[in-house]
């Protein structure tokens, strides 16, 4: 990929059927969706290869590529990385792998583990205890990607979603401690916009260099679409610029303003603007 290029995580268009999602996001000039899996199916490892290279070929008949997935544990329900029950964690690391397979047959390069609510720590577990079991279920997911050519990140994601995994610093130890080449990190501006104590330039210059961060996520902290708040994202692409950042540039806000159409459109100007810069 020669220059950065714009997602749009397909959940902002969740009204609309998916072919739809990709003729509006590719309308206002985005060249990926970033699928959030629950939105394909109620139970997204019932997908099988024809489906998905069926869901591929409907983006790639309006000039898109399905870029990679986020929010995986949504669906189907009851999942856990961090549950004191091994039936549970063992459950949540096959759809894990499922998800992982699904991701390759989309056509996509990378999977985000956000899934704040699926990474929680329980009544009486120390956050060590949680962080283990969670780093069990990370290797295996990180595992199955490398057999498939795509990379897993996890995604550090600000306190008031999870108590686990909170920073890059954190998010950099794990990937650092299992040494599979398909794990990494990734940076979401929102939540490090929350949970960091560096402005996010200046994290870029800190952790890119380090080969761990393979993946970019732009909203604001309101949680809204980038340039819907005080966060200023010029000096963020120009920190990604220098420090040789090819890769795509996912749109995910969670407060969609006016709505979620128009969040959309808002960010691909927004954005596409600072690029063309």
């Amino acid at each position: 990929m020669s220059a950065m290029r714009l997602s749009l995580c397909n959940e902002v268009l969740a009204e609309l059927s998916f072919a739809d999602q990709c003729a509006y996001a590719a309308a206002l000039g985005y060249a990926g969706l970033e699928v959030a899996p629950y939105t394909l199916a109620e139970d997204p490892t019932r997908i099988d290869e024809a489906e998905a290279r069926r869901f591929a070929g409907i983006a790639a008949d309006h000039g898109l590529v399905i870029s990679g997935l986020h929010w995986l544990l949504v669906a189907p329900k009851g999942l856990s990385i961090t549950s004191r029950d091994a039936a549970q964690r063992s459950r949540t690391v096959n759809v894990m792998r499922q998800l992982v397979a699904l991701c390759a047959g989309l056509g996509g390069s990378y999977l985000v583990h956000g899934s704040p609510g699926q990474r929680r720590i329980a009544a009486g577990q120390s956050k060590e205890a949680a962080l283990a079991f969670a780093v069990e279920c990370w290797t295996e997911a990180a595992s199955a990607a490398a057999t498939m050519g795509v990379t897993y990140c996890i995604e550090p994601l600000s306190s008031d979603q999870t108590p686990l995994v909170n920073t890059l610093t954190e998010a950099v130890a794990i990937v650092e401690q299992i040494r599979l080449p398909s794990l990494k990190t990734m940076l979401d501006t929102s939540s490090a916009g929350l949970s960091e104590s560096l402005p996010i330039p200046d994290l870029i210059d800190r952790y890119w260099p380090s080969g761990a961060l393979a993946h970019v996520q732009l909203n604001d902290r309101n949680r809204r679409a980038p340039g819907q708040g005080d966060e200023r994202f010029a000096p963020i692409l120009a920190a990604l610029r220098r420090n040789g950042y090819r890769g795509w540039l996912a749109i995910e806000p969670f407060d969609y303003l006016p709505d979620g159409r128009g969040s959309a459109a808002f960010a691909a100007g927004y954005v596409k603007g600072l690029l063309e810069e």
